[in-house]
């Protein structure tokens, strides 16, 4: 693998949120910018709250090649951007912005990368198939729009909020349908966008899942959006009964793989971008 330098023409890209010390972009860029060995590098950038315009003013002025774009500045950033792709539009929300002859674009590469994900991972192709998404948040409403777009027969949305399940079940048209949880028993794939057993191992309960472990099965896929921990209780009690697991590594993998591929114009080097971002989160 080449070595990372920086010189007067390094090309620079970032990303920006609050807070941003814990993320795992540039790892995953620079690990993919040596592999391919292009004089580029990614920085994090603090970004308060509020400062998402000055961000990008500096974006501009500076020449920065591009940004990604996390929490809490997704919606925030769209008022100042000269054009959002259709996808950001009906999300609401972009995650990765890009230069073009207009100006700055902004881009969502999540449901892309969770598509990604999925056929990396199990080589589940969606179309034609029951999927349902518990969640309706900003993950949630990605993985929704991006399964009916790949021609799911349904998408069931589970949430605790039917108003919230609702609106997150019409990014999906006619294949939506907002279902109680007794619902995704006969799901092909099962995908956890919910923040239930985020940030421990937790008590082995039913408490730290998003649904009761006896609604899986073991003709089913989990992918559990969640990384940290590496396995959650519901990851755990899902193998239990055969299902095949995932967590959310593979999504955040493969959606910073898209921005790369805009950024760059070049294929994403996966291998050495998954090495990497395995190696950092086990640390």
């Amino acid at each position: 693998m080449a070595e990372l330098m920086v010189s007067g023409s390094t090309q620079v890209v970032g990303v920006i949120g609050d807070p941003v010390a814990h993320s795992l972009s540039p790892v995953i860029h620079n690990a993919a910018f040596r592999a391919l060995g292009l004089d580029w590098v990614c920085v994090a950038f603090p970004t308060e709250r509020g400062a998402a315009a000055a961000a990008l003013a500096g974006m501009s002025a500076l020449g920065i090649a591009g940004l990604s774009v996390t929490m809490p500045h997704k919606a925030a950033v769209i008022e100042t951007l000269d054009d959002i792709t259709a996808t950001a539009e009906l999300l609401q929300a972009v995650n990765c912005i890009s230069r073009s002859e207009s100006g700055l674009l902004g881009h969502n590469t999540d449901g892309d990368g969770f598509l990604a994900a999925i056929r990396a991972d199990f080589e589940f192709d969606p179309a034609g198939k029951i999927c349902a998404v518990l969640g309706a948040g900003g993950a949630a409403r990605s993985v929704i729009l991006a399964l009916a777009q790949a021609g799911a027969a349904e998408v069931r949305v589970v949430n605790r909020t039917r108003e919230s399940a609702e609106r997150a079940a019409r990014l999906a048209g006619a294949a939506g349908l907002v279902v109680e949880v007794e619902a995704i028993r006969d799901a092909e794939l099962v995908v956890n966008a919910t923040s239930v057993g985020m940030a421990g191992t937790g008590s082995g309960s039913t408490q730290d899942m998003p649904c009761h472990p006896s609604l899986l099965s073991a003709d089913q896929i989990l992918a559990d959006l969640i990384y940290h921990p590496r396995q959650t209780e519901l990851m755990r009690q899902a193998e239990l009964r055969g299902c095949r697991v995932s967590n959310g590594l593979s999504m955040l993998i493969h959606q910073a793989a898209v921005a790369f591929e805009i950024w760059t114009g070049l294929q994403a080097p996966i291998d050495a971008m998954t090495r990497a971002t395995e190696a950092a989160v086990s640390e």
